[in-house]
């Protein structure tokens, strides 16, 4: 599904000077690294304030903290995800309240968000699916009607642009009060580890979400307010630093590999390709097919000719054991359910080869002819 070792090789002289430098200082937690690609990536989203911290798990539970929510409150989100999105939410003794979302990009239904809105509501949570942004300007607005949080769970989106009506254009992670990644190695921009980050505009969050990130100190030794441990280490942000200058570039090849893919389905109306939302520019962690009938047949047979496939994801949160206490039955959310039977993602990395696109899209071709 991912090719690091060559995509590492590309920048390897890069990479293996800066952490070598970093071994030779023997600065490995915080420091000048982490400053340095907090202040990079700040520059690149076009956020005032950047926290690194231990993973993208890590930088919801940090965000939802920053909010000072209360046990109870209900934070809005989309079932097909993650389980990290809710997980987040749980850990905060929060409610998640799951809704459908839209069938083109799998994103949170604005509609189906506006009518799970309750006096206890404090927050929405999009998530930004498979390298595409959640329709982010109706949610903006839901959320200057009814005075509610938004956090951005940009973990699979970073780079990509979102369009407003009026023409003006905004990275993902920093429309909403709060964004945050991952870090993860298998992501657009990922490190060799685990790490995440929070962003924001807002000078008070963003103090609050650094100190939170490190033990609630602004002093060392003296917290001034409950915090967690959670920071990310200078080698992981030296890898961060070298690949951000790529990102660009890694994102526009995956677009030329997703292009490969539409083209070559294009002739085949049963197989249905990623939707290009006219609001975001989509840069493609994952190509995610549809697939309505022999799903489960096109995997397996995939496999057996060497075509590693994922399925983005099997089992919604709202079905799967640990959330069936909030209430949520089977057809309660029937998009996302639906969803979760015909998805499909084939493989789509920086390092894909012309040779590698043609026998995959061949193979699909053959399997569902």
């Amino acid at each position: 599904m991912v090719d690091l070792h060559g995509q590492y090789l590309e920048i390897k002289e890069e990479i293996d000077y800066s952490m070598a430098q970093v071994i030779q200082n023997c600065s490995f937690v915080g420091g000048a690294a982490v400053q340095n690609f907090c202040h990079e990536l700040g520059a690149y989203l076009g956020v005032k304030h950047v926290t690194g911290c231990g993973n993208g798990t890590d930088a919801l539970v940090i965000a939802l903290m920053a909010l000072n929510l209360q046990p109870g409150d209900e934070v809005i989100t989309a079932s097909h995800t993650f389980v990290a999105t809710a997980e987040a939410i749980a850990l905060r003794g929060l409610t998640p309240v799951f809704v459908d979302i839209d069938p083109n990009t799998y994103t949170i239904d604005v509609s189906a968000a506006e009518h799970a809105i309750t006096r206890r509501t404090r927050c929405i949570m999009p998530v930004h699916l498979y390298g595409q942004s959640a329709n982010m300007e109706p949610l903006m607005q839901l959320a200057q009607k009814h005075n509610l949080f938004i956090i951005e769970d940009n973990a699979q989106a970073i780079g990509a642009d979102y369009r407003f009506t009026n023409g003006k254009t905004q990275k993902t992670g920093s429309i909403g009060h709060i964004g945050c990644t991952s870090f993860y190695p298998s992501k657009n921009l990922g490190c060799y580890g685990d790490g995440g980050a929070v962003f924001t505009n807002n000078n008070e969050l963003g103090e609050k979400i650094r100190l939170i990130a490190n033990h609630g100190q602004r002093t060392k030794y003296d917290s001034t307010m409950i915090g967690v441990n959670s920071r990310l280490d200078a080698l992981q942000a030296v890898v961060l630093s070298a690949k951000l200058k790529h990102l660009d570039h890694y994102n526009n090849r995956r677009r030329k590999a997703a292009l490969f893919y539409d083209q070559a389905f294009a002739p085949y109306p049963h197989i249905i390709t990623p939707y290009r939302a006219p609001y975001s520019t989509h840069v493609f962690h994952q190509y995610t097919l549809r697939v309505p009938a022999g799903r489960d047949h096109l995997k397996d047979a995939l496999q057996e000719r060497g075509i590693p496939t994922m399925i983005y994801y099997p089992i919604p949160i709202h079905r799967q054991q640990a959330y069936l206490d909030y209430g949520y039955t089977q057809g309660s959310l029937p998009i996302t359910e639906q969803m979760a039977e015909q998805v499909i993602s084939l493989p789509i990395h920086t390092q894909m080869t012309e040779e590698e696109l043609q026998y995959i899209t061949q193979t699909v071709i053959e399997l569902l002819a």
